[in-house]
């Protein structure tokens, strides 16, 4: 059996981040805050720039590209010291450890990039997204928020503690 490997993605995997990206939406719209339209229309320099501001982080299964996180350092809510973002396994390769290996990347890195408290948002009807997130350790926390991108939609907020402390 194949074994998941987890890459970090640099400025230069800017189309390695796109195109994850542009599947995730394409497959699992209803699960991100994003546009597929708004951001197939992205130039190269907005995806450079995407690639600076957060950690890209791919998951692999036999040099495929099978899924996806970003982590941005912040102060957040709850005492979180990094948020968590476009979290996205393709569907066929589900169930194979891949969210895992990535929040396994996260776990490795807790200490060296101040990534202990991790926190994350999920939409509040996103019932097996939540159910994966709390496999994992997180737990909700808080009331559920309005989003600012998509009116009408909340979003519950999840925080956990790093297990390699």
């Amino acid at each position: 059996m194949s074994h998941v490997i987890v890459e970090e993605l640099t400025e230069v995997d800017w189309t390695r981040y796109r195109d994850l990206r542009i599947s995730a939406l394409e497959n699992d719209g209803e699960a991100f805050g994003g546009n597929l339209e708004a951001e197939r229309l992205f130039a190269e320099s907005e995806w450079r720039e995407k690639a600076r501001q957060y950690v890209g982080v791919a998951a692999l299964l036999d040099g495929k590209d099978i899924g996806v996180m970003t982590v941005e350092n912040l102060t957040g809510d709850f005492g979180a010291t990094c948020w968590v973002g476009s979290c996205w396994v393709n569907p066929e390769f589900r169930k194979l450890g891949a969210l895992r290996a990535l929040f396994d990347f996260v776990d490795q890195n807790a200490l060296s990039r101040d990534w202990a408290i991790q926190g994350l948002g999920v939409w509040v009807d996103n019932f097996v997204a939540i159910k994966a997130y709390e496999k994992l350790g997180f737990v909700q926390m808080g009331d559920k928020q309005p989003s600012s991108r998509k009116p009408g939609m909340f979003y519950q907020r999840m925080i956990r503690k790093s297990p390699i402390n």
